[in-house]
């Protein structure tokens, strides 16, 4: 068991990539189209793994607009 002395790896997954872990699939992936990108970047974004940066800045742009939506209805 190599580094088991060693915490594991947890992502810590932002308010945004939470709300979208949440959404429906067939939002996410209007989601990930409008930020052109493809629904499997998207998905890992919101898991909190690594994407490129003008990926990650156009998926929290389009999921903070969604957010500002739905508070506005309220």
């Amino acid at each position: 068991m190599r580094g088991f002395l060693q915490p594991s790896h947890r992502s810590n997954p932002t308010e945004s990539q939470t709300h979208f872990q949440s959404f429906s699939r067939g939002r996410r992936a209007r989601l990930a189209k409008a930020a052109q990108t493809t629904l499997v970047k998207a998905d890992q974004w919101g898991r909190g793994d690594v994407v490129p940066s003008d990926v990650a800045e156009a998926l929290e742009g389009a999921v903070k607009a969604v957010i500002a939506k739905g508070t506005k209805k309220s």
